[in-house]
């Protein structure tokens, strides 16, 4: 059972890697042997000392995906660091919080950009290694607001409506090249997100009492999904986008 879970000699892409939900699947994946490449925009050195103490090969990469020329960046770093690209981790991502009546167009470009945009082409650059040798994972970062319309944040449920529909267009597309492309989607996590609604006493409790498990999640607690379908434990799994929320949206 355990080698189905294993991924020692699988090279990977962690984009957002520095801090929260990416640095907790990042620790996961190295966890269970696999080579990192980190993408930020600022540095992910705290993340690369973590994974080079497992052992592990790690490189990272200081960058603004919505420049351009950045993806095709990022990719020649990974092949040209680990001749390979298994692994990809679409977790990079924004979010505005703004009434819809007064959000602005920078803020929505701004937030689609990265979120959405982002999300596909770094998918497509990825795959066009991955399909060479008929195998590839790509793990892309939803939200509950994949599936709900949220508050002051149009932007972001459109874009993580989006991020959805990608994985699942791509799923088709994609799986008979022997790829799989599923999707990650968070519930409410403890990281610099959702900072403003922890410290706001009523919507925190409000939040709470409607998590089944009557507590925020923490980056830890993606680990295992992220290795799950990063791994061959998943690959008769895509176009599938799975809840790690607490049960929120059951209730």
């Amino acid at each position: 059972m355990n080698n189905l879970f294993d991924l020692k000699g699988k090279t990977a892409i962690v984009t957002g890697a520095s801090t929260g939900l990416g640095q907790g699947m990042t620790l996961g994946l190295a966890e269970a042997g696999a080579d990192i490449l980190l993408v930020d925009y600022v540095s992910s050195e705290e993340t690369l000392k973590a994974v080079t103490a497992m052992g592990r090969k790690a490189e990272q990469i200081v960058i603004d995906l919505m420049q351009k020329d950045a993806i095709q960046t990022v990719i020649s770093k990974a092949l040209n660091t680990f001749n390979k690209i298994d692994i990809l981790i679409n977790n990079a991502g924004i979010i505005r919080r703004t009434p819809a009546i007064d959000f602005s167009e920078k803020d929505w470009d701004d937030v689609m950009n990265l979120n959405s945009r982002v999300v596909f082409f770094l998918s497509q650059a990825a795959a066009k290694d991955m399909m060479k040798r008929k195998y590839g994972k790509i793990i892309n970062v939803a939200s509950l607001l994949s599936f709900q319309g949220g508050i002051i944040v149009p932007s972001y449920s459109a874009s993580k409506g989006a991020v959805a529909q990608i994985t699942k267009a791509l799923a088709n597309e994609w799986a008979k090249y022997g790829l799989n492309i599923n999707a990650i989607a968070p519930g409410y996590m403890a990281t610099n997100n959702t900072k403003a609604l922890r410290a706001d006493e009523g919507r925190s409790k409000s939040i709470l009492d409607r998590i089944p498990a009557e507590r925020w999640g923490t980056p830890e607690d993606l680990k295992g999904a992220a290795v799950f379908l990063a791994s061959k434990a998943s690959d008769y799994v895509n176009g599938h986008v799975l809840t790690v929320d607490g049960g929120w949206l059951a209730r």
